[in-house]
């Protein structure tokens, strides 16, 4: 959904109440009201950057989470974009939750974001960079959420076992002309644990079955391409996956060390994941897309923290029908963090990319101004 004057559905002062009184008056009815801003500055445009030059509101949220009864909880989260070139909204979360299903299991329905890799299933304030990797960016469009129904079931083991299972329309995979009514499902699984009191780990497994209509979808983005020469000049913005195939891999492992026992005062975490991406195309020996990165983030202050990312994705990118040349796009990522209250982040970045084959790549600068109002949800690992 693309609005034309979305600023107003989020103006900041409304923004603001919402997020600090609603909380308060809601609390006695089991209703909380959260919301995050997310004002930036960047200077350039970056391939699958996701995010436009100049300044702008990157992924800013308003969420209501309502307890309707012992047996199920409600959520429902607005998203807005805004900047220069154009601004837009959607409704990210409109699901329905079971709280009380014997064996620790759980039931969603409606729209969610889906359990794949290790951030996808995070809402993206709290992630450590201002944008997400590239293998987030150029297969899932930032982040994948549809409409659907998941299952989630945590084992009564000695570690901390996961396993979900999810169907999707399949209807932001992409710009698909057409597909069956399950355009897509989900498997995952997450196991982690302590290794002392000072470290932790977590990995995963998580697969992506697309059975919308590549080839169409490939035939109306070239159509979209003709009509809007605009594009050229924001090769770097994106709104959907850049790159698509019916199967998709995702291996993902996690290492956190707090020296002090205390995750809140210093902590090192170093992530990595790991993207492949199969039968892109109905033309034989099209081959396969893949991508990686790993990332480290040292807490080292607990208003303190800086970053360095690296990554790199590789694609079979379609410049005529049936005709597949390589497109690889690597990127570098440091970073800056200052958290002057639990609240409010104030990051610096810094972006470097070589490309092949792929068009809009730059260098860039960011700052980013994260404030946060009301009761969030404790972040996951």
């Amino acid at each position: 959904m693309k609005l034309k004057s979305l600023p107003l559905l989020f103006p900041l002062p409304l923004v603001a109440t919402l997020g600090v009184s609603g909380i308060v008056e809601a609390a006695e009815d089991k209703t909380r009201i959260s919301a995050t801003v997310d004002a930036y500055y960047k200077s350039d445009n970056t391939a699958l950057g996701g995010r436009e030059d100049g300044f702008g509101l990157g992924h800013t949220e308003l969420s209501i989470q309502h307890q309707i009864s012992d047996l199920f909880s409600a959520r429902l989260t607005a998203i807005a974009e805004v900047n220069d070139v154009e601004n837009n909204g959607d409704i990210e979360e409109a699901y329905l939750e079971t709280l009380s299903l014997p064996a620790g299991l759980s039931v969603r329905a409606g729209r969610f974001l889906a359990d794949l890799g290790y951030l996808n299933g995070q809402h993206s304030h709290a992630d450590n960079f201002v944008e997400r990797p590239l293998v987030y960016r150029g297969f899932l469009g930032n982040h994948y959420f549809d409409d659907g129904l998941g299952v989630r079931a945590v084992l009564p083991t000695d570690i901390y076992w996961q396993l979900s299972a999810a169907a999707f329309t399949g209807d932001h995979l992409g710009n698909f002309e057409s597909g069956p009514s399950v355009g897509a499902w989900t498997l995952a699984t997450k196991v982690g644990d302590d290794i002392d009191e000072s470290q932790s780990w977590q990995a995963g497994l998580s697969y992506l079955r697309n059975r919308m209509d590549l080839h169409a979808g490939h035939e109306e983005e070239h159509e979209e391409e003709e009509d809007h020469e605009h594009e050229e000049e924001h090769a770097g913005h994106s709104h959907g996956a850049a790159f698509s195939g019916e199967h998709m891999y995702i291996a993902d492992a996690v290492w956190k060390w707090s020296p002090s026992g205390n995750n809140k005062s210093q902590q090192l975490s170093v992530s990595a994941e790991y993207f492949k991406v199969t039968d892109i195309s109905p033309e034989a020996g099209a081959g396969d897309h893949d991508g990686w990165y790993t990332a480290a983030v040292y807490r080292f202050a607990p208003e303190w923290s800086v970053g360095v990312r690296y990554g790199e994705l590789n694609a079979r990118q379609e410049h005529e029908e049936g005709v597949y040349e390589n497109a690889d796009l690597r990127e570098t990522t440091l970073m800056a963090a200052w958290n002057p209250t639990h609240t409010q982040t104030v990051r610096l970045q810094y972006t470097h990319q070589d490309a092949e084959g792929i068009e809009g790549e730059d260098n860039a600068v960011t700052l980013q101004y994260l404030i946060s109002f009301g009761a969030h949800d404790a972040h996951s690992f």
